[in-house]
C-alpha cells in the first residue's frame, strides 16, 4: 500500500494505492485522483523546467519547460541535452528549443520571450 498527496487540483487528497489489489485507490473526491494515484504507480511522469543559454538577450539564461510530461526515468537524460543548447534572441514564448527529448515526442519550448 502506497501513500500519496494528489497533486490534480488543490484539494489534495490524500490517496492510498494498493498495489496488490491491481492499483486500487481509495481516498480520491473525483475520477482524476484515482487515475493520478494509479499512473503515479505504474507510469510517473513529469513537466520539466530549466533554463538554456541566450545570446544577444535582455538576460543571459531563457528559461525553458516541456510541452508536456515525460517519463520520470527520462529526466536526467533530458536536461542532460540542454547543456550545449544556446538560443540566439529574438526568442517566442513557445518556439521550440529542443525537439522529441529522448524519443517521447515532446519539446523543449521557451516560456519567456528573450
Amino acid at each position: 500500500m502506497k501513500e500519496l498527496i494528489c497533486i490534480v487540483c488543490p484539494k489534495g487528497c490524500h490517496l492510498k494505492v494498493d498495489e496488490e489489489q491491481d492499483y486500487a485507490v481509495t481516498g480520491n473526491s473525483c475520477t482524476k485522483g484515482a487515475d493520478y494515484g494509479r499512473a503515479e504507480l505504474t507510469h510517473p511522469t513529469r513537466v520539466v523546467t530549466s533554463t538554456v543559454r541566450c545570446e544577444g538577450g535582455a538576460y543571459p539564461r531563457c528559461p525553458v519547460k516541456t510541452n508536456g510530461p515525460i517519463p520520470k526515468g527520462d529526466i536526467f537524460a533530458a536536461v542532460s541535452l540542454l547543456d550545449g543548447v544556446t538560443v540566439k534572441a529574438p526568442v517566442q514564448v513557445g518556439q521550440v528549443v529542443v525537439e522529441n527529448i529522448c524519443g517521447t515526442g515532446v519539446d523543449f519550448v521557451a516560456t519567456r520571450n528573450m
